[in-house]
């Protein structure tokens, strides 16, 4: 079992973002809540919808970082973190269904296309398990 998480999670992009970030549950079909805000299923992953950016990048694989490494002679420069998500977070819940998407978990994590894994550092709530 895991904590469910909700609107306003704290995630992290780990090893290379530089600040934590939140997570915008926007409710597909009926809304679920737990501890008053929109419960999260795997399939709130979008960018800049509901993965905000994490600070600075440091990943040279984001071609941002990559050229202004290359425009400071090899020294890395950090550029802005914006995260490239492109499948949901797994595994969620294995039972827990909302909406037809399984649950989004405290466990979960979230690839970034420069080679970021998107951790959920704090769920948002602690009452509410699901498995």
């Amino acid at each position: 079992m895991g904590l469910l998480v909700v609107m306003g999670a704290t995630l992290q992009c780990v090893p290379f973002g530089t600040t934590p970030s939140s997570l915008i549950v926007i409710p597909k079909g009926l809304p679920v809540f737990a501890s008053n805000r929109f419960a999260a299923t795997i399939m709130d992953f979008a960018p800049l919808v509901n993965i905000l950016p994490f600070g600075l990048c440091n990943s040279l694989a984001n071609p941002t970082v990559a050229s202004a490494t290359a425009a400071a002679l090899g020294v890395l420069t950090p550029m802005p973190c914006i995260p490239v998500t492109v499948s949901p977070w797994k595994p969620g819940a294995l039972k827990t269904l909302i909406n037809n998407f399984n649950a989004l978990t405290d466990s979960s994590i979230c690839n970034c296309t420069w080679g970021g894994i998107i951790k959920i550092t704090n769920p948002g709530q602690f009452t509410v398990q699901v498995n």
